[in-house]
């Protein structure tokens, strides 16, 4: 991350094709597998309205302490199973901001590019990556099941 620059830009690869990777992102069921920043939480809410335009909503719940951490926002692109673009707001926030993921699949192998911009400032990009990071182990954990 270059100093200064509020966009997040975070790769992976999983062992899986890129349609299962796609609709892990836009699946109300299987969202509720994976979208999650700590261990014991839950997802308490998923929405997906899958078309530009549509509404996305998910929400985090700590069962210890019931806080919800959610948010959600519009599709701005989809192109199964390439790409997908949504704008994305905290509940808690009042910046909006975007969230795009390509899909790019090589012998059953998908890399997954995300990038979240439009973050406020550099600790929030550093809070983002944190959660982020932990969301995509998350989802690793239910592409590739040992």
């Amino acid at each position: 991350m270059i100093s200064g620059d509020r966009t997040l830009r975070i790769e992976r690869t999983y062992r899986a094709p890129a349609e299962a990777v796609f609709d892990a992102w836009t699946s109300e069921e299987v969202i509720r597998r994976w979208w999650r920043t700590e261990r014991g939480y839950e997802t308490s809410e998923a929405e997906v309205d899958l078309r530009v335009g549509g509404a996305v909503r998910v929400v985090m719940r700590d069962p210890e302490t019931d806080a919800e951490y959610g948010g959600g926002g519009l599709y701005t692109e989809i192109d199964r199973p390439n790409r997908l673009a949504f704008t994305w707001l905290w509940d808690e926030e009042t910046r909006r901001t975007l969230i795009e993921i390509d899909f790019e699949e090589t012998d059953g192998v998908t890399t997954v590019r995300f990038v979240h911009s439009g973050l406020w400032d550099e600790e929030a990009v550093r809070g983002h990556e944190d959660g982020w990071s932990k969301v995509f182990a998350n989802l690793a954990r239910v592409l590739e099941p040992e």
